[in-house]
């Protein structure tokens, strides 16, 4: 694979000096679902030449607490508070990594998510994690 960026993706809308760092991410809506990618380069990779579980781990973060502000209907912020990670195979340089968000729950202090990373297909981790629930107030939120 090379460095080109799937159809439809495009720069994440909410770039912050962590993301900077970890980045460049995509997103891309699929009907209802917000997915997220990231191409592997070279400053994500470990000594070993593929991409480090930290950064598979943050685009699973930031793909499951995304997905929940933006998808689930309320205005909210989502602060993690758990997070499990399973590393179930490599990304090379190179990769296109896609994180599909399968389940959440948005309650009225916890929410809770589940995705997969994929490459080609193929998942590389699972993810499940529980979150802060914060909410904004809108005009119509009553006082």
């Amino acid at each position: 694979m090379g460095s080109d960026i799937p159809a439809g993706f495009r720069p994440y809308s909410e770039p912050s000096p962590f993301i900077d760092r970890v980045g460049p991410l995509y997103q891309r809506q699929e009907g209802q679902e917000l997915v997220f990618g990231l191409r592997v380069i070279a400053h994500h990779c470990n000594r070993r030449g593929f991409a480090h579980g930290g950064v598979i781990m943050s685009l699973a973060d930031i793909a499951l607490g995304k997905t929940g502000e933006w998808t689930g209907g309320q205005a909210v912020s989502l602060l993690t508070a758990s997070i499990t990670v399973d590393l179930l195979g490599i990304a090379n340089l190179n990769d296109w990594l896609v994180a599909h968000t399968d389940f959440f729950t948005i309650g009225r202090q916890v929410a809770f998510a589940n995705c997969y990373v994929r490459v080609e297909g193929r998942p590389i981790a699972r993810a499940s994690a529980v979150f802060n629930v914060r909410r904004h107030e809108t005009p119509d939120t009553p006082a």
